[in-house]
């Protein structure tokens, strides 16, 4: 079959990192174009922004959203309406309300919307998925630490109104947890950490449970130095489950899992191709759901200034 022709919109690091690779790895997909304020592809053609490119790329298939959530509804209309099918970065858009407004859009110009989730493509997840659904949870635990300083250098998006804050990395938390569990989850109660200069939490705690009354707890932080931490610990009636490095080790029972060899883009760029030659849609929006009940039922908390 002919290659997509793919553009980009928001080149940065994860485009750099994790986008780029996986295009280019792949045989359904030619890219073609991008469009950024600041940066560049060697090789590509680029755009000041996403109206220049879609008037003068009239070819492109699909365009991938990686610009910051506060900036994504107004290029995702603009590819929607242009007949393009489109990738959001995580997460999908700023509100919930936005989000459904694209997914409709999309359904009636017949292009395919891809809200993505890259956790969820990590190898573990699946296998753990499969293992849930014989073996119920009994009680999940979520701890997802990291270091804000080294994965957002100088991102003041991160901290304004839209950026989330220590939900962007938790949210990739909330996006497994959604996709392994076979009961659907919801919050009772939830502490918010704000730096007194900033808008958006730099920690939280979340408790959650189910229609079974299953205890599902989830510590994120965006202070912790050193080594980083992406765990979910879960226990069952007959075993003790630990799925680490963000989805990327499985042990059951202290026996380390065999897991698919694949990695998070290069399956979600595959994904994405088979929903185009589909004509469908995948637009799941429970991780971002769960951090608007956080911050809708959530205790904030003001800590020490970030800088």
């Amino acid at each position: 079959m002919k290659a997509l022709k793919i553009a980009i919109a928001g080149v940065g690091k994860i485009v750099y990192d994790q986008h780029l690779p996986a295009i280019v790895a792949n045989p359904d997909f030619e890219l073609v174009a991008t469009a950024s304020r600041n940066h560049t592809i060697d090789g590509i053609a680029a755009f000041r922004n996403i109206e220049e490119m879609l008037a003068a790329r009239t070819d492109i298939d699909a365009v991938s959203l990686c610009m910051p959530p506060q900036y994504r509804y107004e290029a995702a209309r603009l590819a929607i309406r242009a007949g393009k099918s489109v990738f959001l970065e995580k997460p999908p858009g700023a509100t919930l309300s936005e989000v459904e407004s694209l997914r409709e859009l999309a359904a009636s110009h017949a292009v395919t919307l891809f809200a993505s989730w890259h956790s969820r493509h990590a190898p573990g997840v699946q296998v753990l998925k499969n293992y849930l659904l014989e073996h119920p949870p009994r009680q999940v635990k979520v701890i997802w630490r990291e270091d804000v300083r080294h994965w957002h250098p100088d991102q003041e998006w991160i901290w304004q109104p839209g950026g989330l804050g220590v939900f962007d990395p938790g949210i990739n938390a909330l996006s497994i947890v959604t996709e392994i569990l076979p009961e659907q989850i919801f919050l009772q109660q939830a502490a918010l950490e704000f730096p007194a200069n900033r808008q958006t939490p730099i920690a939280a705690q979340l408790s959650f449970t189910d229609s079974a009354g299953t205890k599902v707890h989830a510590d994120f932080d965006w202070r912790q130095t050193g080594e980083q931490t992406w765990d979910i610990l879960i226990d069952t009636d007959d075993a003790h489950l630990h799925l680490k490095k963000g989805g990327h080790e499985l042990w059951i029972n202290q026996s380390r899992q065999e897991l698919p060899e694949e990695g998070e883009y290069p399956s979600l760029y595959r994904h994405f191709s088979g929903l185009i030659r589909h004509r469908a849609c995948d637009v799941d929006v429970a991780p971002l759901r769960h951090v608007a009940d956080a911050f809708m039922l959530g205790q904030h908390i003001v800590t020490d200034p970030f800088v």
